[in-house]
């Protein structure tokens, strides 16, 4: 059952900050598609999708925010590994920034102390 704030489902909320959520997860540790997906699962992003996470990858790879890499494995298919680079690690910084700005307005707004 997916979890619905004022009538509105959270996947609508998470795709507005799904970019900010993968370069995040990418910070310290670089990693392949399915393990940035369950990296974001076990953050408590449950209901982030498979394709969504894959098509964000592509995108912000596109954008020149990561690098990818091949790492062999002897036990099934290579994997792509995404890092984060110079521009991904400054377009974290700016996102972090305006994320933190948006929720310390939010939490004004629905009457709590700023954070």
């Amino acid at each position: 059952m997916r979890t619905t704030l004022l009538g509105v489902d959270t996947t609508q909320l998470l795709k507005g900050v799904l970019d900010l959520a993968v370069l995040a997860v990418l910070r310290d540790e670089d990693g392949y598609g399915y393990d940035i997906l369950r990296r974001l699962r076990s953050a408590g992003l449950d209901e982030v999708g498979d394709a969504s996470v894959y098509g964000t990858l592509r995108r912000l790879f596109q954008a020149g925010a990561l690098t990818t890499y091949v790492v062999p494995s002897e036990s099934g298919p290579h994997r792509k590994y995404y890092a984060l680079n110079a521009a991904g690690r400054a377009q974290l910084a700016q996102s972090g920034k305006v994320w933190h700005g948006f929720a310390q307005t939010m939490q004004t707004l629905i009457g709590g102390e700023a954070a």
